[in-house]
Order: structure tokens, then C-alpha cells, then sequence
């Protein structure tokens, strides 16, 4: 199979084994056409990007109902709708701003959107969003140091915490891996220190989810729905939710081509 394709059959058995709980090799094998060793590969694979638990003969998902996988499995899922949540969060920055990204493949997605519409002052934690803007001279850049996670390829801890403190931006942009009616919400202490910090520190407060992320929960409060200013969604969200979610913030929905 070619690349892209293997790429697909790994988030398919991604998928199953987080609808299902618990799989055979067996069972992703039939499911997805390819030999029982292929599915052991990548589920090795998968299972090294922290997707799911490896055990004989097949695999598990985590214990939490949200898990947090490498950045380089998360670029390419959701891809079409991260993109455009990206583009419409991407109208809200006006030449002249600062803007504080932080380490979300959405927020990723919209920081390629920025280029060209300096003069900014970017501030992030994130490497790759460092990688994005490193040679635009209309672009002050801003580095937040930290302890390096290889997980988020990003910068965290109580030093990145400290340095965020430390500033004042017109408008910060986060994303978050799960959002009810009320809050957000994230797995891991370490990140959700920072995405409260980088909210707590701009005058105009963004989060990006894609549908996927919504109507669930993780183990820590980011913070309330109703602190934010813009919540960005895409067009795959439940009408329901998006009811809810309006009588506590501004919603904008963007269309998925």
C-alpha cells in the first residue's frame, strides 16, 4: 500500500479500537483488508504515538475518554475541518495585533494563515509555529520557553507559565481536547497550566475545535465556556450543542468543503 494509504488504515483502526474499547488483531485485520502482521505493525506503530495499549494478540484504548497522541498522528486527522475552524479563527487578526498561539495542530493550521498579514508580534510555545513565521520580517516573534515535550513538540511547564504571565496580547488562540455545553477541557496538568495562563493573559480570548471534540470531556477544566470570546467550530457540530454553547459565548461556525 502506499503511504497515504497506510496512513488512513492506521486511523481507521485508531478509530474502531477507541469506539470499541478492546480489539482483536484478528478483528482489525478483516476490518481493514491487510495481512495479521500488517495489523501488528501498526499497532506498534500506533501504540508508540500514544494512540492506544498494546497487549498479546491486540490492542485497548487508554483509560481516559480522551487521550493525547503525538503531534505527527494529530496533523492528520481531522485535517479538512481543522482547516477551515483555522481560516475562519484567522479572520479575527487584524495587521498591528499581538497574537499568542499555542501548541494545537488547529492553531498550527492557522498560523500558516497569518503569514503575510503583518506587521504581528507572534508570541507561541510551539516549535513548529516558531518553524512558520521564522523568516517573516513583518513578524516580531516571541519564543516561550519551558520544559521540551516531545509529545506536543512545544514548550511547558512552570517556566513557560511564568513567561506567559509575563505579557499582555491583544489575542490569544488555543485549542482544547474536549468542550461540552460548559467548559473545556484537557488530560494533561502540564498543558492545561499553560492554555489557562495564555488565557488568562489577552484581551481577546479564541478557542478552535473541531466537532470531533465536542459534547466530551477530560480529566482537567481548562476553564468555562463563558470566559471565552469566540468559540470556533466547524459545520460537522450538533445543532443541539451549538444551542447551548451560543447562550454562553459567540459561536462561529465554518463550513468544511
Amino acid at each position: 500500500m502506499t503511504k497515504r494509504s497506510a496512513e488512513e488504515r492506521r486511523r481507521l483502526i485508531a478509530d474502531h479500537v477507541m469506539e470499541q474499547g478492546t480489539v482483536t488483531g484478528a478483528e482489525l485485520a478483516g476490518l481493514t483488508g491487510v495481512s495479521l502482521m500488517t495489523v501488528h505493525r501498526d499497532l506498534d506503530g500506533l501504540a508508540r504515538q500514544g494512540v492506544l495499549r498494546r497487549f498479546r494478540g491486540g490492542a485497548s484504548a487508554l483509560p481516559s475518554t480522551v487521550f493525547e497522541s503525538s503531534l505527527d498522528y494529530r496533523l492528520g486527522v481531522q485535517a479538512a475541518e481543522k482547516n477551515a475552524v483555522a481560516r475562519a479563527a484567522a479572520a479575527l487578526v487584524e495587521p498591528g495585533m499581538s497574537v499568542m498561539l499555542d501548541d494545537s495542530t488547529t492553531v498550527l493550521a492557522m498560523a500558516g494563515l497569518l503569514v503575510g498579514r503583518g506587521p504581528l508580534t507572534v508570541v507561541t510555545n510551539a516549535r513548529r509555529v516558531l518553524d512558520v513565521f521564522a523568516g517573516c520580517e513583518d513578524i516580531r516573534l516571541i519564543a516561550l520557553g519551558g520544559e521540551y515535550s516531545r509529545t506536543h513538540d512545544s514548550f511547558l511547564g512552570m517556566p513557560c507559565v511564568e513567561a506567559v504571565q509575563a505579557l499582555s496580547v491583544d489575542l490569544v488562540a488555543v485549542s482544547a481536547s474536549a468542550l461540552d455545553a460548559r467548559s473545556a477541557y484537557h488530560q494533561e496538568q502540564d498543558v492545561v497550566l499553560v492554555k489557562r495562563a495564555m488565557l488568562t493573559s489577552a484581551a481577546t480570548k479564541v478557542m478552535l475545535m473541531d466537532h470531533t471534540k465536542l459534547a466530551r470531556t477530560a480529566l482537567h477544566r481548562v476553564g468555562p465556556v463563558g470566559d471565552l470570546d469566540h468559540l470556533v467550530v466547524d459545520d460537522g457540530a450538533d445543532p443541539g450543542l451549538l444551542a447551548a454553547l451560543r447562550e454562553r459565548t459567540r459561536v462561529t461556525v465554518a463550513a468544511t468543503p
